[in-house]
């Protein structure tokens, strides 16, 4: 919740085409919530969370 109010304050510009919905922590692969998507989103450009991540990188097809 912490890094989500950071990202709102220091990171998004308010003409910025992100919205609350872009920030919600729900990983689009698997639709479970996890702190870590958002986490992931700023690293890798991907809403993904990190048994997912792994998995792709693992498994890429």
């Amino acid at each position: 919740m912490i890094l989500k109010k950071y990202i709102k304050i220091n990171l998004i510009q308010p003409k910025s085409k992100m919205n609350e919905k872009d920030l919600d922590e729900v990983c689009e692969e698997c639709n479970k919530s996890e702190e870590s998507v958002t986490q992931n989103l700023i690293k890798y450009g991907f809403k993904v969370c990190d048994s997912c991540r792994v998995s792709k990188t693992i498994f890429p097809i």
